[in-house]
């Protein structure tokens, strides 16, 4: 045997090849003078043609005929004739054979075309001029029915099948229900001339560029998902796209600077754009501040559109600007119900932060990247004024305790009939299976997680790890996290019910086509992937979301504003700061992946009971007060001589009795100089006081002052220092504690002519 027998034979790809041969038509683009005069005489009898018309316009009517027939067979008296018509006048109109047309031409032929015969004066394009798209020039073209008409039905339907039988494995009831899906697929038809999926797998060029071009979210999206398609059934060999669009693309498709934004400050946004070296999101945020700017410029300083001519001045301006500036000024968002609530109001310390550090971001790199002369200094410039920073704090965004444990017993009782329907109202079904709404539902509540995260963790993400494996201990569950803003990629401890719930998942998940990571660019199995597409971006904020608290019986907002995926990461993070054996600062940090504490402060928040717990632990109460006891003389009361000014409230000092009623205003109460309000216990009247039978001990709290507190917490050196300064101070009776001293007078006794009741009133 010889080694070119040895050879297997190379097969041969098959190829869709055009019904119509237009190599066999005269395609001359000049008419001839016969032709020029017949379509002039058509032009004056549309409907019914003079003798020898047909013959002589038999080179141009030919073609189109053979087109119609195969693309509209049916159509004799509403298609065939219109057609035509509209092709010969507009021939007539640019005195040239429509082989000769160019493709601005063809669309400006198409947009006089009637719309009831536009595919057809279409499909003459297509199958004779290779225009192939035309189409995309036109809103609400529908490419389906389009695609049918030039390929044939059969063709397209059986590639059709052979994606929607592969899609059918990926998840049942899949039968290619999305219309973005459907649409890219048409589109890739027509736009590589051939319904066959073998052709189609040979052109990632044209996946690319529809992608780049591509303006609406959702057919991009479905772009995507058809690239992946095709390389999971091995018909295209790679993605001929990442993660994300390009800059190029972004640019491209960003209708930002559009409006009101001079060109030269446009230009300078453009190109930072391309080169900066900020994340995607980063970026796009300063981006979109830049074009605010943009048109403040252009409606304050129209002279200052190139950032050359930035001056400290003008910086200064763009900061007050900004502080005084609304929510919707100089802006074009989207007109979103949330945002014409909020519209005309101020906007928040955080954003005006944000809006100044952008333009200090944007001149920083201009002047370090050497493209203009530095002037001034940005990070002064653009400074946070103090009256903005005073406001910008930790705040995390907690829910209360009682809504957040009827959400987890929410997510802990799903049931099939809990999950939203999609499809007719009979027959509906669940888009994804009770398995992965459970799974995700008991980590957002369990896990801590960014909603980025929880999208973009790995097909066996969790395992489990004993610390003794002898021992009858529960083993614990580990949790794979991914690279995220902050750091990379790290493992945590998480409850076992999310671990459970997660391996049940994976035990019923379909095997799922590969995806790029968004934020890495590397090729990854997802473990949230269902259907052929990744887990939705939004999911868990439009979906889940609503569907635990409508399960929960609790509403969608609290005092604090809506409940979204963030906020149960500030919710977990508090409640494990303040539980019973409380983790640390430092603890919270790497449970929940942060860089530095202070991001860590952001989430975690005292809750008021454990703060009033530590208050009251704290003694503030006891250790300014001190409790004494008063001895109430009732039968002066009842009698009424404590009307007459007999005393009737004797507090209790120790050594004796204080009569004077105002005892907390007393300076002298913590070191008694004897006045006449003070009776000694050894007295007979003080004795008498304590025998009658309507006395009644109580205790009083008095207020205590620095000194004071210092001397009942046992400092002898205060007690001194406590008498020193109350030497000169008068008594309750008048004369102060020196003068007692210096007239010698003696301690009052129930034998004394002067008694408390016959003093004057307290001095």
């Amino acid at each position: 045997m010889s080694a070119l027998a040895a050879v297997a034979p190379t097969p041969t790809r098959k190829v869709w090849a055009s019904p119509l041969a237009a190599a066999c038509y005269d395609r001359r683009a000049t008419l001839s003078a016969e032709e020029r005069d017949a379509l002039e005489l058509v032009a004056r009898c549309r409907y019914r043609w003079p003798k020898g018309a047909a013959e002589a316009l038999e080179r141009l009517t030919g073609p189109i005929d053979d087109v119609l027939d195969f693309v509209a067979p049916r159509a004799v008296w509403w298609g065939r004739s219109p057609t035509r018509g509209e092709l010969l006048l507009a021939m007539r109109a640019q005195r040239q054979a429509f082989w000769g047309w160019d493709r601005e031409q063809w669309i400006a032929v198409l947009s006089e075309t009637h719309s009831n015969v536009r595919q057809l004066v279409a499909a003459v394009a297509y199958l004779l001029c290779e225009q192939r798209d035309l189409h995309r020039e036109f809103r609400g073209f529908k490419a389906g029915l389009f695609a049918r008409r030039v390929f044939g039905a059969g063709a397209v339907e059986q590639t059709v099948g052979s994606v929607q039988a592969h899609l059918d494995r990926l998840g049942p009831a899949a039968q290619l229900r999305r219309p973005h899906l459907q649409h890219a697929l048409y589109q890739l038809m027509l736009r590589s001339g051939s319904p066959l999926l073998e052709d189609l797998g040979a052109c990632g060029e044209l996946l690319a560029g529809l992608r780049s071009t591509e303006r609406h979210n959702g057919r991009r999206h479905g772009v995507e998902q058809l690239a992946r398609t095709l390389v999971a059934m091995g018909a295209l060999e790679s993605s001929p796209s990442g993660a994300q669009p390009t800059r190029e693309e972004w640019l491209a498709r960003s209708r930002a600077g559009d409006h009101n934004v001079a060109g030269d400050w446009l230009e300078w946004t453009r190109r930072w754009f391309s080169t900066s070296t900020l994340s995607h999101s980063g970026r796009a945020r300063v981006y979109y501040t830049l074009i605010k700017a943009g048109r403040w410029l252009a409606r304050e300083h129209p002279d200052r559109a190139d950032p050359r001519s930035w001056t400290r001045e003008l910086a200064a301006a763009w900061v007050a600007a900004v502080d005084q500036m609304a929510v919707g000024d100089f802006s074009r968002a989207p007109n979103t119900e949330s945002f014409r609530a909020q519209r005309g109001g101020p906007l928040g310390a955080g954003t005006k932060a944000q809006h100044i550090g952008c333009l200090a971001t944007f001149f920083c790199d201009l002047q370090e990247w050497e493209w203009i002369e530095r002037r001034f200094d940005p990070r002064r410039a653009f400074s946070v004024p103090r009256s903005i920073r005073a406001l910008i704090g930790p705040d995390p965004r907690v829910i209360a305790d009682d809504v957040w444990a009827k959400l987890m017993w929410a997510g802990l009782n799903l049931r099939d009939a809990d999950l939203p329907a999609v499809g007719r109202a009979d027959r509906g079904f669940p888009w994804y299976p009770l398995e992965l709404v459970r799974a995700v539902a008991l980590l957002w509540l369990f896990a801590g997680l960014r909603v980025d995260e929880i999208l973009r963790l790995r097909l066996g993400a969790i395992r489990w790890q004993r610390d003794d494996p002898g021992a009858d201990t529960q083993p614990v569950c580990l949790l794979d996290v991914p690279t995220n803003k902050t750091s990379s990629a790290y493992t945590k401890p998480v409850d076992g019910t999310v671990g459970e719930a997660i391996e049940a998942w994976e035990q019923v998940r379909p095997p799922q086509p590969a995806f790029a990571d968004r934020k890495t660019g590397e090729t990854v199995a997802p473990l949230f992937a269902y259907r052929g597409a990744p887990l939705g971006a939004k999911y868990i904020n439009r979906t889940l979301i609503p569907l635990l608290c409508r399960k929960a019986g609790v509403p969608r907002q609290d005092a604090r504003g809506p409940i979204t995926g963030h906020r149960a990461r500030a919710t977990i993070a508090s409640q494990l700061y303040n539980a019973k054996e409380p983790m640390s600062l430092f603890e919270l940090q790497e449970w929940l992946g942060h860089r530095s504490p202070h991001s860590t402060q952001h989430y975690a928040r005292i809750t008021p009971t454990t703060l009033a717990k530590a208050y009251s632990e704290a003694g503030y109460f006891a250790r300014n007060l001190r409790a004494i006891e008063l001895l109430l003389d009732r039968d002066a009361i009842r009698s009424g001589a404590a009307a007459g000014g007999e005393p009737f409230e004797f507090y209790d000092l120790g050594h004796g009795y204080c009569s004077y009623s105002f005892f907390e205003q007393c300076p002298h109460r913590m070191a008694c100089a004897r006045c006449d309000f003070y009776l000694p216990k050894q007295s007979s009247r003080a004795q008498l006081v304590e025998a009658k039978a309507g006395a009644q001990r109580m205790l009083v709290e008095i207020p205590l002052t620095d000194d004071e507190r210092a001397a009942v917490e046992g400092d002898h050196n205060a007690v001194e220092r406590l008498i020193d300064l109350l030497a000169d101070t008068p008594t309750p009776a008048g004369p102060t504690r020196r003068e007692l001293e210096q007239t010698g007078a003696q301690t009052p006794t129930d034998d004394d002519p002067k008694s408390p009741d016959q003093q004057g009133p307290p001095a």
